[in-house]
């Protein structure tokens, strides 16, 4: 399997629109492990067209309970369960995210139970083993290690950048977030961050298109990145490769991939990729592992 890094929905809020980008999800494939973060409307159909069988699903996190982070998470589960899914997939999320997956259960029950009888499929409920976490460690096994740092995105308490590391490698996913200084210590030297990013000239005209006004405005000043304090975050850590993504707005025509540049290259100057669907980058390879003295 190849290493890689693919972004399969790169907007950030829920609403779609024609031609436009999908929400918030990401493919990352590991160390052996195909890793899903977050699962915006749209996720589906971007792993099937970035080459992923749903029966291989294996992992899934989500970074928090907002519609453009979750919507789809158990029209995912059930897709690959109707695909074929036979092995389980482990899910982890912040606290709420097994309610999430009851409630989808129960709102598809008659169709689960009926295809379980007709079809001889095994049992959905026994496949998706549901985890809830919070700041610290997420998972060790096999040499992949995740880890969580609580990040703010007000009103959203329960909010999570992680970092995840194979072989030597470190991918660091912001969440959802205004600008945090912490993070920078969090994702210090990572081969790549994942940093949610806001334009400053596009929030006037997306809220005026929504139509919800300065209630809408002030969400996203509180809880969301301008694209220049990202590269701060990028430059402070030291990262390697600083992916804009979770754009904000992400389908303003009069915003191109060179405002997003002109406005990150104000605090950063390392190797910068602007965030699209369908974007596939390769991880850089293993490293040796370092041997205490």
């Amino acid at each position: 399997m190849s290493e890689r890094l693919v972004i399969l929905g790169s907007k950030g809020g829920p609403a779609i629109r024609p031609g436009g980008p999908s929400p918030t999800s990401s493919l990352l494939e590991i160390g052996g492990r195909r890793i899903v973060v977050d699962c915006g409307l749209g996720v589906s159909r971007g792993l099937v067209e970035a080459g992923m069988a749903l029966p291989d699903l294996d992992l899934v996190l989500i970074t928090h309970l907002h519609s453009d982070h979750v919507l789809e998470l158990g029209p995912l589960l059930h897709t690959a369960w109707t695909a074929g899914l036979k092995t389980p997939v482990q899910v982890l999320g912040p606290v709420g995210t097994k309610a999430v997956w009851t409630g989808f259960v129960a709102s598809l029950l008659y169709d689960i139970d009926l295809r379980i009888a007709d079809e001889g499929r095994p049992d959905i409920r026994n496949l998706v083993n549901i985890t809830e976490f919070g700041e610290g460690g997420v998972l060790e096994d096999n040499g992949l290690l995740i880890d969580a740092l609580r990040v703010e995105h007000p009103p959203v308490t329960e909010c999570y950048a992680l970092k995840i590391s194979h072989g030597g490698r470190t991918i660091v996913f912001s969440a959802d977030t205004a600008y945090f200084p912490p993070l920078s210590v969090f994702a210090r030297k990572a081969d790549i961050l994942v940093h949610e990013a806001m334009h400053p000239d596009g929030v006037d005209r997306l809220v005026a298109r929504t139509g919800n006004g300065d209630r809408l405005k002030a969400h996203l000043i509180a809880s969301h990145t301008m694209a220049a304090d990202v590269g701060r975050i990028a430059t402070d850590a030291e990262v390697d490769h600083l992916v804009l993504h979770h754009l904000v707005p992400a389908d303003d025509p009069e915003i191109s991939a060179a405002h997003w540049i002109e406005q990150a290259g104000l605090t950063w100057d390392g190797l910068l990729t602007i965030g699209r669907d369908g974007l596939n980058l390769p991880l850089p390879p293993t490293k040796p592992q370092r041997i205490p003295a």
